[in-house]
């Protein structure tokens, strides 16, 4: 089974573009990239999407496979496989970690995202995302707060795994 990135974090981001990785994430970064031996800086995908996507998400080389594996899949000329070729592979940045554990952010990427002085680091399983630590905060950290509101106080949230499995 594929390492799963975990937890969040703030990294300041200098005026370069500079934002250290947590030391957690790079480990799956490692594990995630075949190419990647001791002494290498390991390989990732930065996704950074159409307008609407207000963050940046870092693949590990072996999760963009499988999604590139996917895209292949579809009927080649099909809408569907155009617009994700579109998505994963015309709007990405293949890059890696630097010595220092750092990751170059180009200038196009925080304009985007509004990135300035400080990034927000959030786990997704097998992929990270890099976020506005405000545009986190009204949007996706507003989205979960209102959802759980929604639910009961005793609400235990792993019953939608029961659901996945096709029980409950």
């Amino acid at each position: 089974m594929t390492r799963r990135f975990r937890g969040e974090s703030h990294h300041k981001v200098d005026a370069k573009g500079r934002v250290s990785i947590p030391a957690s994430f790079r480990r799956v970064l490692e594990a995630g990239d075949p190419e990647w031996t001791d002494g290498l800086n390991p390989n990732l995908v930065i996704v950074y999407g159409d307008h609407r996507r207000h963050y940046l998400e870092c693949y590990t080389m072996e999760a963009i496979e499988e999604v590139d594996a996917q895209i292949a899949a579809l009927p080649r000329g099909s809408m569907e496989r155009k617009m994700l070729q579109r998505l994963f592979h015309g709007q990405s940045f293949p890059t890696n970690v630097d010595e220092t554990g750092r990751l170059v952010l180009p200038a196009k990427l925080r304009q985007k995202i509004g990135l300035e002085g400080e990034a927000f680091f959030i786990a997704a399983g097998d992929t990270f995302q890099i976020w506005k630590p405000e545009t986190y905060e009204e949007e996706e950290l507003a989205k979960t707060e209102e959802w759980l509101d929604e639910l009961p106080e005793d609400f235990d949230p792993l019953i939608y795994l029961d659901k996945a499995r096709g029980e409950g």
